[in-house]
């Protein structure tokens, strides 16, 4: 009867398993973030192009003073958010690459321990053979011995 192969970091290499579907799932939510400042800054962009689309004055149209004043002020107000956004957008990316990195070294931890089970596994067949074949040809000694006997 075979022994059963049993590997005995088995509980290691399913708690990498664990931690590399947790660094997927961060670098996941670190994407999600940097998607979300990238299309908050394309909002201000627009915003922008908005402001100075209706400050263009058509042929023969006065200049509102007021309305040009508040355009200006409003400018001043998405410069200001459209630095912090940018700082924002480079924390946010520094963050995706941060897990990415974390990402590639949980991968890495955990296939490691799949090549040794599997390389383990490997091992115990052919040492399960092996002592098969030295079981088989003990029987055909016991018998070939019998046989002359």
């Amino acid at each position: 009867m075979a022994a059963r192969f049993h590997f005995r970091l088995e509980p290691v290499r399913k708690l990498r398993e664990a931690l590399e579907r947790e660094a997927e799932r961060a670098l996941a939510r670190a994407i999600q973030a940097e998607l979300e400042v990238r299309a908050y800054l394309e909002s201000l962009d627009t915003q922008r192009l908005a402001i100075f689309e209706a400050r263009r004055l058509g042929a023969g149209q006065l200049l509102d003073l007021e309305l040009w004043r508040a355009g200006e002020r409003f400018l001043v107000v998405l410069e200001r958010r459209q630095v912090e956004g940018y700082e924002r957008l480079r924390q946010a990316s520094a963050q995706v690459a941060a897990a990415r990195e974390a990402l590639t070294h949980a991968h890495r931890d955990h296939l490691m321990l799949v090549r040794l089970k599997e390389r383990r596994a490997l091992q115990h067949e052919q040492e399960q053979q092996l002592r098969e074949a030295l079981a088989m040809d003990e029987l055909a000694v016991l018998r070939h011995h019998r046989q002359s006997a």
